[in-house]
């Protein structure tokens, strides 16, 4: 089946947009801060920024709304994210150079946290940007090649491309400098490893999710490819 775009009034859209804006804008706030996991049976401690931990589910939903709405709305979505996300760094930094007012103590901290975001943001726009839109082009594409069935090759495959071209830009304009050598190479391979990992154990969500959202927008869905994702 051709990528046909919903036309009928949409029922859900908003509520995936509004959550894919707002996981963004939390990602990129919570990504200035760099974590170290040590384990010890490893020989080196596992480096991830915070924006990680909720950062793959915009993959997630930008999968849900390639697949149900096609490449155009999946754009927009994505392009408005951004938009919202340079529209919070600059006020970020308004108030940054904004006079501090009386008794306020904590100008400091709220420049080494909140200062950092337009250069997470700058990271993002390059990266995510890219990788999001790349995502959701490879994953129509091979939609409108091999048809509807194999969701999870549709849904592997987009991420696994979209992922690595992310991972890198971000990485490289977020934190190079800040972090080098082999432990910058560390950051970029468990970013990507963990962002990929994390859309792979949730396909037996995502699958169902679909599945829903197809149903609620009145699109067909392939039950056989679901159930085979879901046993």
């Amino acid at each position: 089946m051709s990528d046909r775009e919903v036309t009928h009034p949409l029922r859900v859209f908003d509520i995936i947009a509004v959550l894919f804006v707002a996981f963004l804008l939390i990602s990129n706030i919570a990504a200035t801060k760099l974590i170290a996991l040590d384990f010890g049976f490893l020989p080196t401690a596992l480096i991830f920024d915070g924006g990680a931990i909720l950062f793959p589910l915009t993959y997630v939903l930008g999968d849900v709304l390639s697949e149900v709405y096609g490449f155009r709305r999946a754009r927009r979505v994505i392009v408005l994210g951004f938009a919202v996300s340079v529209l919070a760094s600059a006020i970020f930094w308004l108030v940054q150079v904004a006079p501090p007012g009386p008794g306020y103590e904590n100008q400091a901290a709220f420049e080494a946290v909140l200062g950092f975001v337009p250069r997470i943001v700058a990271a993002s726009l390059a990266g995510y940007l890219v990788g999001q839109l790349l995502n959701s082009w490879v994953l129509v594409w091979i939609k409108r090649t091999w048809g509807e069935e194999r969701l999870w090759v549709r849904l592997i495959g987009s991420t696994l491309v979209g992922e690595a071209v992310d991972t890198v830009v971000f990485c490289t304009i977020a934190f190079y400098g800040v972090i080098t050598g082999a432990d910058f190479l560390n950051y970029v391979l468990v970013g990507y490893v963990y962002k990929v990992s994390v859309e792979v154990l949730m396909l037996p969500v995502t699958y169902p999710v679909i599945g829903w959202v197809k149903r609620l927008e009145g699109r067909p869905t392939r039950h056989a490819d679901l159930r085979r994702v879901s046993a």
